[in-house]
């Protein structure tokens, strides 16, 4: 027998009330545990993890995975002899569902011992350290929103996997295909990098790729046989000039020199030089073709010889009708939890930018509120962790 239309209205209005009423309780349980929150931040901010140091990765890796065990999780430990290990935890769900990946890395840019001279502090109202904000206290947001899930829902709604990697910060050379392994199996993907100004969460992220121009001169002695030297620095300053004009901001595309190398010394026309460039694009199809068209360069003296490295490392995370329904629902729970969310597109990559690539839908920025990655002022407000932890319980909930 088919259900009247009205009734089912009345059964879809009382399984709405029954999720606010479920998401406020979540709310207040992770309000009740802002302490804690900020005390398992401290606890991982001071267990310092550098993206190039193995041992001090491992470590946090360790800490990290006993923890997500305690919880229930299932963890794995993707072993790697050079990168940080990286760490995956399972959660619940129904048998043959898709689970959602709670996305992060637990690498940072600072080196062995920064903590000497950036140490751990909590003033008015918001807690500075060493990888607080890029992306420790997205981490702590995760653990706590699945711990709230099992104490007011109960089992999970749905299952979850949980990655953390080791090498975020210096591209994922190591992570990249198990990000995109465990990603393909998923409904969508939260990924839990820092928001952006004022709580935003990201719905486009530029692509990232990275090129090294090197020439071949010819060495001669600058004052006897200049004549006979055919210089590489000055070939490369004509391929930056070529390369520099390649930036089209309205397009949101970006070719940055960044680094140069060349050379032996003033009294030698240079046989060597090199330049590494950093490229960003909005739009897959920029990247290939900004790729054709480094890949293309000739030399302007037909004496040196161009060799040419490089390519696209991160796919752009478009904003795509995909990710404008997760933000969407991202938006409804910030909205019965009592604020307002809005969304930004960023220059800067992430590993959501890979999920992105493979066309799962991604939301990123869910990670914690603060300011100064990567800088002496980097730092997390206290008071927003609980919300923010909220959203992402109310994010799963919603999917």
């Amino acid at each position: 027998m088919k259900t009247p239309a009205k009734a089912v209205r009345r059964i879809r209005k009382a399984a709405s009330l029954t999720h606010d009423s479920r998401l406020l309780q979540i709310r207040d349980w992770l309000a009740a545990r802002q302490s804690e929150m900020i005390a398992t931040l401290k606890e991982f901010v001071e267990n310092e993890s550098p993206t190039h140091d193995k041992a001090a990765c491992d470590k946090l890796c360790a800490a990290l995975a006993e923890r997500f065990l305690q919880i229930g999780g299932r963890v794995k430990l993707h072993k790697r002899k050079k990168a940080g290990d990286h760490l995956q935890a399972d959660f619940g769900g129904a048998r043959g569902q898709k689970p959602i990946l709670l996305l992060g890395h637990y690498d940072t840019v600072y080196g062995l011992g920064t903590l000497a001279t950036m140490p751990w502090r909590e003033s008015k109202g918001l807690l500075y350290g060493p990888g607080a904000f890029d992306m420790k206290g997205g981490i702590v947001q995760m653990m706590f929103a699945i711990r709230a899930l099992q104490s007011v829902v109960g089992p999970l709604p749905m299952p979850l996997t949980v990655l953390l990697v080791s090498d975020e910060e210096e591209g994922s050379a190591s992570s990249r295909t198990i990000t995109e392994k465990v990603a393909s199996r998923c409904e969508a993907v939260l990924v839990c990098e820092p928001a952006g100004h004022g709580g935003a969460l990201k719905t486009a992220r530029k692509g990232v790729g990275h090129f090294t121009v090197h020439v071949s001169g010819v060495a001669a002695h600058a004052g006897l046989d200049f004549e006979k030297g055919q210089n590489a620095i000055l070939e490369l300053s004509h391929q930056i000039r070529v390369i520099a004009d390649m930036t089209d901001l309205k397009r949101g595309i970006t070719m940055n020199p960044g680094l140069i190398r060349g050379g032996t010394r003033t009294n030698v026309v240079p046989a060597e030089a090199e330049a590494e460039f950093d490229l960003r694009v909005a739009r897959k199809q920029d990247g290939e073709r900004m790729l054709r068209k480094i890949r293309s360069l000739k030399a302007v003296n037909k004496k040196c010889k161009l060799h040419i490295e490089g390519g696209i490392n991160r796919p752009p995370l478009e904003r795509t009708p995909q990710v404008i329904a997760l933000f969407d629902k991202a938006q409804a729970v910030a909205g019965q939890l009592g604020f307002s969310l809005s969304e930004i597109a960023v220059g800067g990559g992430s590993d959501g930018n890979f999920t992105a690539g493979l066309g799962i839908p991604t939301l990123d920025g869910l990670g914690a509120v603060g300011d100064g990655a990567h800088s002496p002022r980097e730092s997390v407000v206290a008071a927003e962790m609980p919300r923010r932890a909220a959203l992402l319980a109310g994010l799963i909930c919603q999917l």
